[in-house]
């Protein structure tokens, strides 16, 4: 079976105060796919990708990537598969310095110096900020931290890229380097955005969150069409759309 597979069958997730945050979570995304998952504040998006890594894990429901289930006793194997960037960079950002937070997992895997050093350094020229190499991540704006956060994850080469806001906080030209890379990345992604204009630009499904369940999956051309929808998961379509009304 495709190491680019990821399931989820029958997620439900509760808060420690009781809070249903996920309720009966079902799909299936294959090899190579792009798939948006939207929803108004507090729908569960980033709840959702929590799970997909194992850092939350639910005790109902599963979620699979490829033929493993996510669980304690897989969880080095599906983090070397899925690359995670979290909301908050600072929550992946904890060394001295640029190069050393990407090289991080690289080191993790064992890998000889010269093999980190080649990936730290191709990361970060992707993500234009190979100058920032030397500094530290606490003198970098919030734009430059979450670059920085991405080139964490690629380093690592995973199967499944899942990327929680990875656009906030990029100026516009930092925005369209990050939907280049994600439309070359030949593998599976999952993106939890705001940025519907983004969706439109990357993505070929869509799922829509409401309330921890989803309530819509399709592409978006007819997700962004369907108004009711939309009112009800309080969104609204795409920017560039409403511009031309």
């Amino acid at each position: 079976m495709s190491r680019h597979l990821i399931e989820a069958r029958g997620l439900t997730y509760r808060y420690p105060d009781g809070t249903l945050a996920l309720s009966d979570i079902s799909f299936r995304i294959g090899h190579g796919e792009a798939v948006a998952v939207i929803g108004g504040n507090g729908a569960g998006k980033s709840t959702l990708l929590l799970h997909l890594n194992g850092s939350l894990q639910s005790g109902a429901g599963e979620v699979r990537v490829a033929d493993l289930p996510v669980g304690n006793a897989t969880l080095t194997q599906i983090r070397n598969a899925v690359g995670m960037l979290f909301q908050d960079p600072d929550d992946q950002l904890f060394m001295g310095s640029v190069f050393d937070d990407v090289a991080f997992g690289p080191r993790n895997l064992g890998l000889p110096e010269s093999e980190v050093a080649g990936r730290v350094n191709d990361a970060l020229a992707t993500v234009g900020a190979r100058h920032l190499a030397g500094r530290p991540p606490y003198r970098l704006s919030g734009g430059e931290k979450r670059a920085v956060a991405i080139a964490g994850v690629i380093a690592m080469a995973p199967s499944i890229l899942v990327l929680d806001e990875p656009s906030d906080g990029l100026d516009p030209a930092a925005r369209r380097r990050l939907i280049n890379l994600l439309r070359s990345f030949s593998h599976t992604r999952i993106v939890a955005t705001h940025d519907l204009d983004l969706v439109l630009d990357l993505c070929s499904r869509v799922l829509v969150m409401n309330r921890g369940r989803i309530e819509a999956d399709g592409k978006p051309q007819a997700i962004f069409t369907d108004t009711e929808l939309l009112a009800r998961c309080q969104l609204e379509p795409p920017l560039s759309w409403q511009r031309r009304s």
